[in-house]
């Protein structure tokens, strides 16, 4: 045999000796390239209303869990009974390596600006806050991402439907007062009431509008006995602000035959004179926030979600709502959302 034959066979059983290695290391049996795939792993901490609240904690589990089924995540998540478990909640997953770790509620603020100083490196995300000094003053940290809402857009919807059932004699009572039972006053609590007397008051200049806080987020008792307070003095619509605690609110004003409207999420199954519900799309954010970490765009600072990003809203309840509530409801959304209104951050005085 030939040196060059010889040096050609010597070549091909190289080649048939590598073909089999090749593949294995590059081909799928679909014939595509494949790739290790890491697997994100999520830490989400609730505040003390827990999963349970019928409300913001809630959503953000249902978040959590559609990234889940989207991506693969490892979804993990811990409810905190006490405020006194913010920091070693949030510090349990950051200490496991967690991808990102996310924060239920603006009553976690300083916690979360305490364990991400210590853990720069690990993606944090905050519902309704940001990572804040022990004054409350932002620290602007890299790995923290705020998730804010325009709670006053919703409250301003509902405001509009209570204000013109009342200006039109359409309430139960036909008081001309309304209310609004909030948890603790605290910024997305205030907001959604700010936007809620706002708006009512727009309708309904000589309209009443009673405010009280429960300063509780999940027991239903306090918020139950502060709505009846409250409709003992008149008020009709009642509107509760209070997480698992304002359920209480809902089912005090249909036991005493007035309207409820809930808050953050559909709470029409809670009470049947519940009218309508401002909405608030956590669980849109918590899924945006999981997205962006997966896909490596992952960004701190600020996102804020409105009526005009479709962030919040409301949803219609268990009562058919006159033709004239829905055309205003049309137009002042409408306003809203170009920008011709704003309602205010601020409970308008007096």
């Amino acid at each position: 045999m030939s040196r060059m034959r010889m040096r050609w066979w010597a070549s091909a059983a190289l080649l048939l000796m590598l073909v089999p290695a090749l593949a294995a290391c590059g081909s799928t049996s679909g014939g595509g390239t494949s790739s290790v795939t890491k697997k994100y792993k999520v830490g989400l901490v609730t505040d003390t209303g827990g999963l349970n609240d019928q409300g913001f904690n809630h959503l953000a589990y249902v978040g959590l869990q559609k990234a889940k089924t989207d991506f693969g995540i490892q979804a993990d998540v811990v409810e905190s009974k006490s405020d006194a478990d913010y920091v070693p909640n949030l510090t349990t997953y950051a200490t496991g390596g967690y991808d990102l770790v996310i924060a239920v509620g603006f009553l976690m603020q300083t916690a979360v600006g305490s364990v991400a100083t210590s853990f720069p490196n690990i993606h944090f995300a905050i519902i309704d806050g940001a990572g804040t000094d022990a004054n409350g003053n932002d620290l602007h940290l890299s790995n923290v991402q705020s998730l804010l809402f325009r709670e006053q857009d919703a409250g301003a919807l509902v405001g509009v439907i209570a204000g013109v059932l009342e200006k039109d004699g359409a309430s139960p009572k036909k008081s001309g007062i309304i209310s609004a039972v909030g948890g603790v006053s605290i910024p997305p609590v205030n907001h959604y009431i700010a936007g809620y007397k706002w708006a009512a008051t727009m309708e309904d200049p000589n309209i009443k509008v009673l405010i009280g806080y429960s300063n509780k987020f999940d027991d239903p008792t306090p918020c139950r006995n502060l709505a009846n307070s409250q409709i003992d003095q008149g008020a009709d619509i009642v509107f509760q602000v209070a997480g698992g605690c304002g359920i209480g609110a809902l089912t005090a004003a249909a036991t005493r035959g007035v309207y409820g409207i809930g808050v953050d999420t559909d709470q029409k199954a809670a009470a049947s004179t519940v009218i309508a519900s401002a909405l608030k799309r956590v669980e849109v954010a918590t899924y945006d926030a999981i997205q962006a970490v997966v896909q490596n765009k992952f960004q701190g600072g600020v996102t804020t979600f409105s009526l005009q990003n479709d962030g919040v809203g409301y949803a219609p309840g268990n009562i058919t709502l006159p033709a004239d509530v829905m055309a205003e409801l049309t137009k002042i959304s409408g306003e809203i959302k170009s920008g011709q209104l704003t309602p205010p951050a601020d409970i308008p005085n007096p």
